[in-house]
């Protein structure tokens, strides 16, 4: 959001697009059930940014004799950019909702049926409690609670409920269950305090991820990658910006990788089926980078945390098949009409923004904290997120020091990005995470994978199908659970099953566009509907992520990988 020091230099028409910007956040979210959430749907305000600082800039104009008539000329362009595409200016996701539509669709006795329902919801929920029968069928009860809120989340947009706060929920009230079933109560406030140790390495991992890459994008500091793309021919273009989003997702996560892709390809392409094909690619090519590094996807962060993977051998064993992941949707989407076509008319496309001063700097210390995270995890052997707290901490003075006395440059700082960074999405990690502990707590994802193994003894097939369900469901619970299901005395570190585990639960939600938080945010910022991904991307990206397994399976028995060079640097070779 832009800071207090901007908002009193704004005319009220900026301020009304600044409230613009941050109400059109939630509704983003609100679109995104299903996918996962890394840092949460900052499309708007990734992008409302630049425009409040050029929209400061051309309030101020060149003196106070000159101000009313800078105002009346950002005033114009402003009313320009609003209504050049609907209610919303170009770099917007969403429309705003007035107050008198709100008015409009307020109906107090809905407000008040599902008042209701809450009510008799915690009135059941505290009458079962104190039923012996829980603590007889706690299986079943837990069960029941996790399938009940899982649904809330799934249908969060209809019901209008949060999906964190549902989340939250949803995992308090399996370890009451879970309390009230164990032999004492002793042994689930350990198995309680176990769990939050681990769920709360991931938590602190990404809220230091967070801000650092929300530092950088305040800074403008992604310019440094996005404005080196120049060519305006549709099948190069359609492969640069494939490429580029598969390696700057492979540093970043894969949604902040897809905010800055689309909002470059706002600017290379005018509003045309072409600028939504590649959007549609930077889903799959987000989704393909992130998922052979530890810190490009939030699943492959949670199995190289827990040690399920390591640095190396994970980029070694997953690089050649995200890339071939990749290079097959490209390849058919290079031979449709939509690719053959002459290069996009960029005369109206929007100037791109200024960098922020020392935004370069700040670029370059973000990402090598970034990079530096697996280092220092072999160097010390600590948990990665003391890392990732070291690396925001050295940001943090960097910052301080460089816009010491700028007191209009608030909003590059820390404590400005902490209030930006999507915090909800990181309390739905803590409450799923915490949710999925409370069954394998209970021993219930231990029994479903015994039935797994009984019913599909193939581990490519389980790692295959757990890939094609994260496309429908959120692929946090999904890996959360399987990790539950399956330790490493079952199949050890860098095994075949959790390499695949991260390949197909990470390349897996391409298919459908509600299957990740990268395909989420395209959607919102794009508008861009179901049904238009579904025939338009689907086909492609299942293509793609057969042909991955495919390579993967071909690597394993030809023993092909990277070289070997990189296995033998000192401070890499056990992370």
């Amino acid at each position: 959001m832009a800071s207090l020091s901007i908002g009193t230099r704004l005319p009220q028409s900026h301020h009304q697009f600044n409230n613009l910007s941050r109400r059109s956040v939630s509704q983003t979210q609100s679109l995104a059930p299903f996918g996962s959430s890394l840092r949460g749907f900052r499309g708007p305000r990734l992008l409302g940014n630049g425009m409040l600082v050029r929209a400061e800039e051309k309030a101020r104009g060149s003196g106070s004799g000159q101000q009313p008539k800078a105002q009346s000329k950002s005033e114009e362009e402003l009313q320009e950019l609003t209504t050049s595409s609907g209610t919303c200016d170009p770099l917007c996701s969403v429309d705003e909702t007035s107050s008198s539509d709100f008015e409009a669709s307020y109906k107090p006795k809905t407000d008040l049926l599902k008042a209701l329902a809450v009510f008799a919801a915690a009135a059941t929920g505290t009458v079962a409690i104190n039923q012996s029968w829980v603590a007889a069928n706690q299986d079943v009860a837990m069960a029941l609670l996790f399938g009940i809120g899982y649904a809330g989340i799934i249908f969060e947009e209809s019901l209008a409920f949060n999906k964190s706060g549902v989340g939250l929920i949803m995992a308090v009230c399996l370890w009451i269950v879970r309390s009230i079933g164990a032999p004492s109560t002793d042994i689930a406030v350990a198995e309680l305090q176990h769990a939050s140790a681990e769920v709360s390495e991931i938590v602190f991992f990404l809220l230091g991820a967070m801000t650092i890459v929300e530092i950088v994008d305040s800074h403008q500091g992604f310019k440094l990658v996005t404005d080196n793309i120049t060519t305006r021919k549709p099948r190069t273009l359609l492969w640069v910006v494939g490429f580029v989003t598969f390696f700057l997702s492979s540093i970043l996560d894969n949604l902040t990788s897809t905010i800055v892709m689309v909002s470059l390809l706002r600017k290379l392409v005018p509003p045309s089926d072409f600028r939504k094909l590649l959007g549609g690619v930077v889903v799959i090519a987000a989704n393909a980078g992130g998922a052979w590094t530890p810190i490009g996807d939030v699943t492959t962060t949670m199995l190289w945390i827990h040690g399920q993977i390591s640095t190396v051998e994970t980029m070694k064993g997953l690089f050649i098949p995200s890339l071939v992941s990749l290079a097959v949707p490209l390849a058919l989407l290079s031979l449709t009409s939509e690719a053959s076509g002459s290069g996009p008319d960029t005369s109206n496309v929007m100037a791109s923004e200024q960098m922020a001063p020392r935004g370069q700097l700040v670029f370059s210390v973000g990402i090598g904290a970034l990079i530096f995270v697996p280092i220092f995890k072999s160097l010390t052997g600590l948990p990665p997120y003391m890392g990732m707290l070291l690396g925001l901490g050295v940001l943090w003075v960097l910052t301080d020091a460089i816009h010491f006395g700028e007191s209009e440059r608030q909003r590059l700082k820390v404590p400005q990005a902490l209030s930006r960074i999507d915090t909800q999405g990181a309390l739905f990690f803590l409450g799923i995470l915490l949710s999925v502990s409370s069954l394998e707590a209970a021993g219930i994802l231990r029994e479903l994978a015994n039935y797994l193994d009984a019913h599909i003894p193939s581990i490519e097939l389980i790692a295959s199908s757990i890939g094609i369900v994260s496309a429908i469901i959120d692929n946090v619970p999904l890996v959360a659970a399987t990790m539950g299901m399956y330790d490493v005395t079952s199949f050890p570190q860098d095994s075949e099953f959790w390499q695949l585990i991260a390949y197909c639960a990470g390349t897996g939600g391409s298919m459908l566009v509600i299957g990740s938080a990268a395909g989420v945010a395209f959607m919102g910022m794009e508008k861009v509907d179901f049904f238009w991904y579904f025939r338009k991307v689907s086909g492609f990206a299942f293509a793609g992520y057969a042909a991955g397994i495919a390579a993967y399976l071909a690597v394993q028995n030809l023993h092909i990988s990277l070289p070997t060079t990189v296995a033998q640097v000192p401070f890499l070779s056990g992370s």
